[in-house]
């Protein structure tokens, strides 16, 4: 053992005590010091040796002390942090987030909810897309998949900040909820009270009234993007004609099912008549082909509105396609109308009384969407050409559409927000048992108004349910034992140039010791935002809060 010492300690003094000395003479000189005699280099060597041996002869007995620590001396060389690093074990990188404690019960739907993600991604060929969850109140889960700027290799995270399109509608009604509660707005009475300079309108020769309450829902029979009204008029008669002839199919097949083979007869003719309805669809499908909405020129404006009053000039001269309350027709122009309507009852700027609406929210990162600012981890938009090549959209200018979809927001800004709406809906049950809790962003009857589905109406991505007021509501429904069974939830998707989105609201379903024992909002809530146009992703939300409130449950 002492040769084994003798001989690590020579070797540290030739070979370890040159090369640091000759630095360190070298370094002397350069700094114009005297030079260094030759015994420094031997003495540092000398040391070195000794405490590699001492270090040697400790980890070989195993019983040796450590010696004290030596005084720090102003001289000495630094040690090197290399050799140090060396030892330590790195953990991978990763580049997700780290998740947060309480997201640990939820990892089987993190990662179930994850690979729907990539399926998704991958199929409609998306270049990014963010999702964001929370369960009570309390984000689980946020992560980005792809990339927020493709050119630059700059990949999506939770705080990529993108087009949500026509969420931004849902954010608008909060204002409006805002006045009517304070009274400063009558949901019921002509827009023209509030902005004159919307013309009165008259639908076939009879004059017709347009309220807040109609422009919310889209029943005001103000256009959209299609200003044909002869093709918008084919195109709900066509899906009026479809839906009747599927209910009278579905009354057939039930009634066959009924009889069973007794008659097969009227089974061979109830045979010939879908034959013949298929024959007759096949040569004339659709009474006119209708334009989608990224095939409309104004989707792409590029002019510069100053406000909402100056946008009005775009459709408010053209008539309107329906009689009001009389049908559906979705409508970003009527949320331009809505706009004028909060100016003018709030007496701020639409956007001056949105942005204290955000801070109220804590919504920091919510903006509308202008090119000039520069907005921090903004993500760029895509599409696909007709050669099926990834391609950056057009500039567009969204200051005539704000209100109706022009607003940049995060997933995590947009789980706030599901969750004050949530918590809103659901306080007024709770109070009984907890006086304690405060007031929620809107009241318990205002949320429950805002919820309820209106007669009427349409929800395009879900058929279950209806357009409420800003929202989509699919109510809580079964029809036969141990089936289906259809969830109560609300949610708002968006379709933007080179964007998509959705945010969805799952309220858990209540019971009485649910009121006793717990705090809302109870429920889970999903934010999906992706760079690039046409992607429907309500389903892929719902079927990710399900995962979550399966996980919660067990």
């Amino acid at each position: 053992m002492y040769r084994l010492l003798s001989a690590v300690m020579a070797r540290a003094a030739t070979t370890g005590g040159c090369a640091w000395g000759c630095g360190r003479r070298a370094a002397h000189q350069r700094a114009g010091l005297p030079p260094l005699g030759p015994g420094w280099v031997g003495g540092l060597g000398l040391g070195l040796g000794l405490a590699l041996g001492v270090k040697l002869a400790g980890g070989l007995r195993g019983a040796s002390p450590a010696p004290p620590a030596a005084a720090p001396d102003p001289e000495a060389l630094p040690q090197a942090e290399p050799l140090q690093a060396q030892e330590q074990t790195l953990a991978p990188w990763s580049p997700q987030t780290p998740a947060p404690p309480h997201a640990r019960h939820f990892a089987r739907a993190i990662d179930s909810s994850r690979d729907l993600l990539h399926r998704i991604k991958d199929e409609v060929g998306a270049p990014g897309i963010v999702v964001g969850v929370s369960v009570d109140g309390k984000e689980v889960w946020s992560e980005g998949l792809g990339y927020a700027d493709v050119e630059n290799r700059v990949p999506c995270k939770p705080e990529t900040v993108m087009r949500i399109a026509s969420i931004s509608k849902s954010l608008t009604m909060v204002a409006i909820a805002k006045l009517w509660e304070a009274g400063k707005l009558d949901l019921d009475i002509p827009v023209q009270h509030y902005v004159p300079e919307f013309p009165e309108k008259e639908y076939e020769g009879e004059k017709v009234s347009v309220t807040t309450r109609l422009l919310i829902s889209h029943l005001s029979g103000i256009r959209h993007y299609e200003k044909d009204m002869k093709k918008v008029k084919e195109e709900k008669a066509y899906k009026a004609l479809k839906m009747m002839k599927g209910m009278m199919e579905s009354d057939q097949e039930k009634e066959l099912k009924e009889k069973g083979g007794k008659s097969n007869e009227k089974n061979d003719f109830a045979k010939a008549k879908v034959e013949q309805d298929n024959e007759t669809k096949g040569r004339n499908s659709k009474p006119c082909k209708k334009k989608n909405d990224f095939e409309q020129g104004e989707l792409y404006l590029k002019e510069k509105f100053e406000n909402s009053i100056e946008s009005l000039r775009l459709f408010k001269n053209d008539p309107l396609f329906f009689k009001p309350g009389s049908q559906f027709l979705y409508s970003t122009f009527g949320y331009t109308l809505l706009a004028a309507i909060v100016e003018r009852a709030s007496g701020y700027k639409y956007l001056d009384y949105m942005q204290k609406i955000f801070h109220d929210l804590d919504m920091l990162t919510t903006v509308q969407e202008e090119n000039e600012p520069v907005i921090y981890n903004r993500a760029r938009f895509y599409v696909y050409n007709k050669k099926k090549r990834l391609v950056n959209t057009p500039y567009v200018d969204n200051s005539y559409k704000w209100a109706g979809g022009g607003f940049l927001s995060t997933v995590g800004d947009l789980l706030k927000f599901g969750n004050a709406m949530l918590y809103g809906y659901q306080v007024g049950l709770f109070k009984n048992a907890n006086e304690n809790l405060l007031p929620g962003y809107l009241k318990p009857e205002t949320m429950l108004m805002i919820w309820t589905p209106v007669p009427n109406t349409e929800m395009s991505w879900d058929k279950e349910g209806k357009y409420a007021m800003a929202w989509g509501v699919v109510e809580k429904k079964q029809t036969y034992g141990s089936c289906r069974k259809q969830r109560h939830y609300a949610s708002h998707t968006g379709g933007a140039v080179g964007a998509s989105s959705v945010l969805l609201v799952l309220p858990e379903e209540l019971d009485a010791e649910a009121l006793n024992n717990k705090v809302p909002p109870r429920g889970i809530v999903v934010s999906i935002i992706c760079n690039m146009q046409s992607v429907g992703l309500n389903s892929t939300a719902l079927k990710i809060a399900l995962e979550f409130d399966k996980d919660r449950s067990d």
